[in-house]
């Protein structure tokens, strides 16, 4: 058997001590190798898909019976998008990395080398074992094995920000832990129950057994209130505005983009494909809340002038949109809310790299108050911040016109299909939502591009080609997957609509 999906999950958890090694010695080479292995491990994954639809590698493991990772048409646009971003996110964060270091060290690079090279060797041995994690949740056939994954992306990712944050990023940090691994625990909570009732932790095993009916609500719920922490749902956000804030930028770009959105994925194969009799009994209060979360998360990015602090307000009201497709009990509604996940990782990283080139070029500034008429001295920052946020608002030719259209199109579907007026009722606010999104966006791309350019901003200009090419290369990814949905829905229709009617 070829161990292709394999080499893509492990190779980077392999090779994290390497990475720390060669920054000890080497600096930023660090940066560099971690880029090449990512590379390397995001062609061996694509390469994987191009195998057929369901391609799938099984290894036994005596504590779980099998140890499996399948690639199909629900995981592959997870698994893509983790690994793009991580690759490119590898070469942005090369200047931007060292500059933070450094300026941790009050820019006394010459005294303190050792230490500056020792702390580069870490951040990329940690970022490698972190984008691994993220893969092999999405990868996993077993609920135990998606479990370790899961816990797995959230350690590494808890030193990212308490090592290289900004602000109070110990207590941060320290937050966003305890936040998410609550939030995971009672997921292991219903893991548990899931296993002990239908004798397995194998996904194959489980989609054809039947839970207890008196158990089955309380499953759902128990589901649904775990990954909900990981999407930030509203009520269960406190830790994103606060993490995504203050993480170094390169990792914001991961965290918002990527790592949230896998409790979407997580919620889908395990109510929709594992355990489908749950779904129908809490699919309209998760339409309701995320709904509000749609709703509140739009209204606390106008209230922001921390630029990183509206991108992190906005990825709750995106993780809205995401919530409300998965309620939608249609699968083209379903399949929106996963193409959503893809619009806001490439639109989202977009906004998160443009707002890390500001605060290089600026000294560091971030209140939008004190930035305006940048677009004349950063001509490619402004134009992929411009792109990402048309992303976002779902403006075509982007890909997030392709996702709202989806999941919008879906959501009515599914209401006239059931018959149900409240649900064409939450569906028809949910759209009138929409307006929030185009309004803190245009807003803020106006302060901070447009304007009077401030005396003390005179000099600046774009950064370096490490910064400015991973910038070009996702807005042109936003736009080709905008025209060529199909890369995305190809394999994933046809495989929720055996699923979902």
């Amino acid at each position: 058997m070829a161990v292709i999906l394999g080499q893509s999950l492990f190779i980077p958890i392999v090779l994290a001590p390497i990475a720390y090694l060669i920054g000890r010695r080497a600096g930023t080479k660090a940066g560099w190798f971690a880029f090449a292995v990512l590379a390397y491990s995001t062609a061996t994954l694509l390469f994987a898909a191009m195998q057929g639809s369901d391609y799938v590698e099984t290894y036994p493991w005596q504590p779980i019976g099998e140890f499996g990772l399948k690639l199909d048409g629900l995981s592959l646009p997870f698994a893509a998008i983790i690994y793009i971003l991580s690759t490119t996110l590898a070469v942005y964060s090369i200047p931007y990395m060292k500059r933070k270091i450094e300026e941790d060290f009050h820019n006394h690079a010459a005294e303190n080398e050792q230490a500056i090279n020792s702390k580069t060797g870490l951040y990329y041995s940690l970022y490698m074992l972190y984008a691994a994690g993220m893969l092999g949740t999405v990868l996993a056939t077993n609920l135990i094995q998606f479990y370790i994954f899961f816990e797995l992306m959230l350690i590494p990712s808890f030193f990212l920000i308490a090592e290289f944050g900004y602000g109070d990023r110990y207590r941060i940090s320290m937050m966003y832990f305890l936040w998410t691994h609550v939030g995971a625990v009672v997921l292991l909570g219903a893991i548990l129950a899931i296993g002990f009732l239908t004798g397995s932790f194998d996904f194959a095993k489980i989609a054809t057994s039947t839970l207890p009916e008196g158990i089955r609500t309380w499953i759902a719920i128990a589901v649904s209130l775990g990954l909900f922490v990981k999407l930030a749902a509203a009520g269960l956000h406190v830790w994103l505005p606060y993490a995504h804030a203050e993480a170094p930028t390169p990792i914001s770009a991961l965290l918002s983009p990527a790592m949230i959105g896998i409790g979407g994925y997580a919620f889908i194969r395990i109510l929709l494909f594992l355990v489908p009799s749950a779904y129908p009994t809490i699919a309209f209060w998760v339409s309701i809340w995320g709904l509000i979360t749609m709703a509140y998360g739009g209204m606390m990015a106008f209230a922001q002038d921390d630029i990183k602090r509206v991108f992190a307000y906005s990825s709750i009201s995106q993780m809205g949109y995401i919530i409300f497709g998965m309620a939608s009990a249609y699968y083209i509604g379903v399949g929106g809310s996963v193409f959503q996940y893809v619009s806001h990782g490439t639109g989202k990283a977009l906004l998160f790299m443009a707002a890390g080139a500001i605060i290089m070029q600026t000294g560091g500034l971030r209140s939008i108050s004190k930035l305006g008429g940048l677009a004349g001295k950063l001509p490619i920052t402004a134009t992929c911040a411009m792109i990402g946020f048309l992303v976002i608002i779902g403006v075509p030719p982007t890909n997030g016109f392709q996702s709202e259209w989806m999941l919008f199109f879906g959501s009515f579907a599914g209401a006239l299909q059931s018959g149900a007026q409240d649900r064409l009722i939450i569906t028809g606010l949910a759209l009138a939502t929409t307006p929030l999104t185009a309004g803190y966006a245009l807003w803020t791309m106006r302060r901070v591009f447009f304007g009077k350019l401030p005396p003390n901003l005179a000099n600046v200009k774009d950064p370096s080609a490490a910064i400015t090419i991973p910038l070009l290369f996702l807005a042109a990814l936003s736009i080709i997957l905008g025209i060529y949905p199909d890369l995305i829905v190809e394999r994933l229709i046809p495989l929720l609509s055996g699923v979902i009617k």
